[in-house]
C-alpha cells in the first residue's frame, strides 16, 4: 500500500496561474474578466489589507506583541512580509563566495503588499541596451510595443507623477504628486545646484479615487502595512479581490507547487502538482493552458523541476538558458545630518509611504567607466518615530552642536537626552541608489543536487558576483551622494565605504529586484520564452512575473511586470479565440 498519494483534481481549468504577485494577479484579472475559469496557486495565506483580521495600519509601536523585542521579520512586526530572506524549511543554498540573499512572500499578493510602490516605466534605451552600448543584450520587443499597455495600467491602477520629458523616462497618465516636504525642498535646490535633477515622485498611490472600489490616501506613510483604503497598489486588493468577485477564479491558498505537468506524447503543459501546506498531501489540478507568477527564482526553479523523458534538463530549457542571467538592482546608500534641519517645531510630515521626489539618472554613460545608470530615492523627515529611535546622534562621532553653538558631547540619560533628541529630530536625510547591472550568464541558480525543502521540493543554489561595472557604479553613487550632503550643508554620517567595502555596494539579491533567469528572445537558442512570454518549447505555457526580462533597467520592474503581464493575457485570450493553443 502507498502511503503517498496524490490526490487529483476533477476539474479542467481554462489556465492555472502560479503565484498571486504582480504577474499573477494581472493575469489572474484580465483572463476572468475575458471570462476565463481560473485556479490561482498561491504559496502563502489570505490577506486583504481591509479585512480586520489582517489591518495592522495605524498601530502604535507599543501595540506590536514583542513589544519592542528585536522582530524576527525583516520588515517589522506590522510590516505585511510574510517571508523574509530565510523560511524556516524552505533553505537555499549558494556556492562560497557568490552568495545571492533570496526574499520570498507567502501571502495573497506576494512582495506587492509591502514595496515601495515606486513605479516607474523602462525607457526606449532601457530595451536596447546592447544595440546602444555593446554590452549585453537587447530585447525582442520595444518601448512602443509595452506603451499602450503601461498606459493602461496607470489608468486601471493610478499612479502619482509629473510631466518632465526625460528621454529614457517615460511620462505616464499621472495623478497629481503630493508636494515635497521641507527635507526635500532642501535636497531639490542642493542637487540643482550641482546639476543633479530632482523631481516629483512616481508611486502608484491615489492622490485623488479613481473609481468607487478604492479611497484615496490619507497620508500615514504606512503603505507598507498594506492600505486598508486600497490607496496604493497591492496585486491582492486591486487585482487578486476584483477577480474573485467575477466568480470566475477560484483561489487556493497555502499551496507549494512542486512541478509542471506534462503530456509526453504532446510536450503540452497539462497543470501543474503543487503540496497542501497544511496537509501535506500533494495535488495535482488541470489546465488548458499554465502560467507561471511565482516570482523570478521560484519560476526558475518550478521550470527545472519539472523534468521527464521528453524534458531532461527541465521544461522549457532545451536552449539550457534557464536559471541564467539572474540579476539584481545595484543598491548602496549614505545618510546625512543637516545642522539647518535642527530645532524644528514638531507637526506631521509623514506623506505618503515612502519618497516625494527622486532622481533619475542624469548622465552619459558614453563619459563614464561604467556601462548602466542608477537612480536616487531619497528619505528623511520627521516621521513616525520607530523601537529605538534616538535621532541618530551617536553616529556623530559622539559630538553635537550645543544651543550655544559649541559642540558638546551627545546624549546622555535624562533631561539632557531628551533635549538632545527633540533638536535633532527631522534634521537627518538619506539617500539610496538603484541602478541597472549588466546580466551575465556566469550569475545563476540551478538544482541543488543535495537539498530539498520540508515539502520534498528539490531547492535552489546560486552563483553572483558583482563585476567591476557595478563596483565603479557604487562608487559613483557615494561621491554623488557625498556631492549632494555638503551642498545641503550637511555632515555626511559615518565613514565613506571604500573599495574595500564595494563602496557600500549590497550583497545581491538584497533589493529585491531580481530578474531574468527565464529570458526571452527571437531565438529560440538562446532564450527560453519568446516576445509574449510564452515558451518556445511548450506553446500553451507562459510566464509573467520579472523573469523573462532580458535586463534590469535603471527603474524598479513592477510596472513593467504589470504591463507585460497585461499584454501576455490579451495574447493568450487571442490565441484561444483563434484556437492555437
Amino acid at each position: 500500500m502507498d502511503l503517498f498519494q496524490i490526490k487529483k483534481a476533477p476539474t479542467v481549468y481554462d489556465a492555472v496561474i502560479v503565484g498571486s504577485g504582480a504577474g499573477g494577479g494581472m493575469a489572474a484579472y484580465m483572463l476572468t474578466k475575458a471570462g476565463a475559469k481560473v485556479l490561482l496557486l498561491e504559496a502563502g495565506g489570505y490577506f486583504d489589507p481591509a479585512d480586520p483580521k489582517y489591518i495592522t495600519q495605524l498601530k502604535w509601536p507599543y501595540e506590536s506583541p514583542r513589544r519592542g523585542a528585536s522582530t524576527t521579520r525583516p520588515g517589522g512586526d506590522f510590516d505585511a512580509a510574510w517571508g523574509g530572506w530565510d523560511i524556516e524549511g524552505e533553505p537555499y543554498s549558494s556556492k562560497p563566495g557568490a552568495e545571492f540573499h533570496w526574499f520570498r512572500s507567502r501571502m495573497l499578493g506576494g512582495r506587492t503588499n509591502h514595496w515601495g510602490r515606486i513605479s516607474m516605466r523602462f525607457g526606449p534605451d532601457d530595451f536596447r541596451r546592447g544595440s546602444i552600448s555593446g554590452v549585453g543584450d537587447d530585447w525582442p520587443i520595444g518601448y512602443d510595443d509595452l506603451k499602450p499597455f503601461y498606459d493602461r495600467v496607470d489608468k486601471l491602477i493610478g499612479v502619482f507623477g509629473s510631466v518632465e520629458n526625460f528621454p529614457n523616462e517615460p511620462d505616464g497618465i499621472f495623478l497629481p504628486p503630493p508636494k515635497p516636504r521641507l527635507h526635500e525642498l532642501m535636497l531639490k535646490k542642493a542637487a540643482k545646484g550641482i546639476g543633479v535633477p530632482v523631481i516629483p515622485s512616481r508611486l502608484s498611490i491615489l492622490t485623488q479615487p479613481i473609481n468607487k472600489e478604492r479611497g484615496q490616501c490619507f497620508y500615514c506613510h504606512q503603505c507598507n502595512r498594506g492600505c486598508q483604503a486600497y490607496a496604493d497598489f497591492s496585486s491582492s486588493s486591486v487585482l487578486c479581490i476584483p477577480a474573485l468577485k467575477t466568480g470566475n477564479l477560484t483561489l487556493q491558498n497555502n499551496a507549494m507547487v512542486r512541478e509542471v505537468l506534462t503530456d509526453q506524447k504532446t510536450g503540452l503543459a497539462t497543470g501543474v502538482s503543487y503540496v497542501d501546506t497544511i496537509t501535506m498531501q500533494e495535488v495535482s489540478v488541470q489546465a488548458k493552458t499554465v502560467i507561471l507568477g511565482a516570482s523570478t527564482c521560484e519560476s526558475a526553479r518550478l521550470l527545472l523541476n519539472s523534468k521527464s523523458a521528453r524534458f531532461p534538463n527541465g521544461l522549457a530549457n532545451s536552449s539550457g538558458v534557464v536559471g541564467k542571467y539572474l540579476n539584481d538592482s545595484t543598491g548602496a546608500s549614505r545618510s546625512g545630518f543637516v545642522p539647518a534641519l535642527m530645532d524644528r517645531k514638531r507637526y506631521n510630515e509623514d506623506g505618503v509611504g515612502g519618497m516625494h521626489v527622486f532622481t533619475p539618472w542624469w548622465l552619459d554613460n558614453k563619459k563614464l567607466d561604467f556601462p548602466r545608470g542608477y537612480h536616487i530615492e531619497y528619505g528623511g523627515g520627521m516621521g513616525m518615530p520607530g523601537y529605538g529611535f534616538g535621532g541618530g546622534i551617536e553616529a556623530l562621532n559622539g559630538k553635537i552642536p550645543g544651543r550655544d553653538g559649541k559642540m558638546k558631547p551627545a546624549g546622555g540619560y535624562g533631561a539632557g537626552l531628551k533635549d538632545d533628541v527633540r533638536r535633532f529630530y527631522g534634521a537627518y536625510i538619506g539617500m539610496s541608489g538603484r541602478g541597472e547591472p549588466v546580466p551575465l550568464e556566469s550569475n545563476y541558480c540551478e538544482i541543488d543536487p543535495n537539498s530539498v525543502d520540508k515539502y520534498g521540493i528539490p531547492t535552489l543554489r546560486f552563483h553572483y558576483k558583482w563585476a567591476d561595472a557595478e563596483i565603479k557604479q557604487a562608487k559613483h553613487m557615494q561621491d554623488t551622494f557625498e556631492e549632494i550632503i555638503h551642498a545641503m550643508g550637511g555632515i555626511p554620517m559615518g565613514n565613506k565605504p571604500g573599495p574595500e567595502q564595494n563602496y557600500g555596494l549590497a550583497p545581491p539579491g538584497r533589493i529585491i529586484h531580481e530578474v531574468g533567469a527565464v529570458r526571452m528572445g527571437n531565438d529560440p537558442n538562446k532564450s527560453a520564452l519568446n516576445k509574449f512570454q510564452q515558451a518556445h518549447d511548450v506553446k500553451n505555457l507562459f510566464v509573467v512575473d520579472a523573469a523573462p526580462f532580458v535586463s534590469q533597467g535603471d527603474k524598479n520592474v513592477t510596472w513593467t511586470i504589470l504591463a507585460s503581464s497585461m499584454r501576455t493575457s490579451e495574447y493568450i485570450i487571442d490565441q484561444v479565440k483563434a484556437k492555437s493553443i
